[in-house]
């Protein structure tokens, strides 16, 4: 331990904690499998790998494509919710940030404003 640099000595709780993590996710993962095994409930039948979700056979193949609409909706969904995720903060914040806070707030909102009429324009929000 003497020849090892002071700085590197302080990484050691972090290289333990990981080991630890990593350790217990493992365990975690594959110990239940491994008693299953052993126990013997892994006895794969065909009433077992039927469907069972929706208790009939799927009527096409499950790698059938979405619309791209689908994923416009998401993607503006996503970024709506993290607007309205910054606006709180900045809410509460705005007495410290000042004119600048505003101002740089003001200028995300009419981005994210521009960018929902494009959308709007494209008809990314109808559906079909």
């Amino acid at each position: 331990m003497a020849d090892l640099n002071p700085y590197l000595v302080q990484y050691l709780p972090i290289l333990l904690f990981l080991g630890i993590a990593f350790g217990l996710s493992a365990a975690f993962v594959f110990l239940p499998m491994g008693v299953s095994r052993l126990t013997g409930s892994h006895n794969p039948a065909a009433e077992k790998l039927t469907e069972y979700e929706c208790g009939f056979p799927a009527f096409e193949s499950p790698r059938s494509q979405f619309d791209v609409r689908f994923y416009l909706v998401a993607i503006l969904f996503i970024i709506f919710d993290l607007e309205a995720a910054f606006l709180f903060p900045w809410a509460v914040s705005l007495e410290f940030t000042g004119w600048a806070g505003w101002a740089s707030m003001m200028i995300f909102i009419g981005e994210l404003a521009i960018g929902f009429a494009y959308a709007w324009k494209k008809g990314a929000l109808e559906w079909e």
